[in-house]
């Protein structure tokens, strides 16, 4: 698995374009859970390496002290983009949470995604349960942009990631496989949010996509 987490799906920005009406106007959501103000996971440019504590009515979205994500963006002046961004991040360092909690089921993801992203999380954190790694390193996200889809009740958040210092650690035995920094490290993630529904104050992750060996994203 190393820092292979996340693979290209089939999918492309404009099938999640097309499909963002439809799934917005059935993306309901469910439960009661209350708005999760992650403790710096909603910072503006530069942001540093997040390892969030679990608060009260709050995910644990805490990392081991050798795993680290990085957001180096710019938070939209827009309060809708701004809201759709954070819980995107969320979503982000959930999945990363999963993978060294080395729980499929975790809450956190949960909290932050709905249908086909729910689902994606838990069949990557699966994966890496299933093949006894967990992650080691740092993740780095950034050029990030935000687009109103599904007639503005939706927002379409792009970034860049950068995953050549990040790698996996097998469970057992603690050792770290080590990968040669390559194209296969840069990857654009795209992520479907949907506002948030009835008593819920979270926007969602409805669909993800993420391409690899995307050229535009190197730096």
């Amino acid at each position: 698995m190393a820092r292979r987490a996340l693979p290209a799906t089939a999918s492309t920005l404009i099938a999640l374009t097309a499909i963002a009406t439809l799934t917005l106007t059935a993306c309901g959501g469910g439960g009661d859970a209350k708005s999760a103000d992650i403790k710096g996971a909603d910072t503006g440019a530069a942001t540093p390496t997040v390892s969030a504590s679990a608060g009260s009515g709050q995910p644990d979205l805490s990392l081991p002290s050798d795993v680290h994500v990085e957001f180096d963006v710019t938070q939209p002046s827009d309060a809708r983009h701004a809201a759709a961004l954070s819980s995107a991040k969320n979503y982000i360092l959930a999945l990363k949470h999963g993978i060294t909690a080395q729980d499929p089921k975790d809450p956190a993801y949960q909290l932050y995604s709905l249908g086909n992203a729910t689902k994606y999380a838990q069949k990557q954190i699966q994966a890496w349960v299933d093949g006894e790694w967990t992650a080691t390193g740092t993740d780095s996200y950034y050029k990030a942009r935000t687009d109103n889809v599904g007639g503005s009740r939706g927002v379409l958040v792009t970034m860049c990631r950068d995953q050549s210092k990040s790698y996996g650690k097998n469970v057992k035995t603690n050792k770290i496989k080590y990968t040669k920094a390559s194209l296969d490290d840069y990857q654009e993630f795209r992520l479907l949010m949907a506002s948030p529904q009835d008593a819920q104050k979270i926007w969602k992750v409805l669909q993800i996509e993420v391409q690899g060996r995307v050229k535009e994203c190197q730096r």
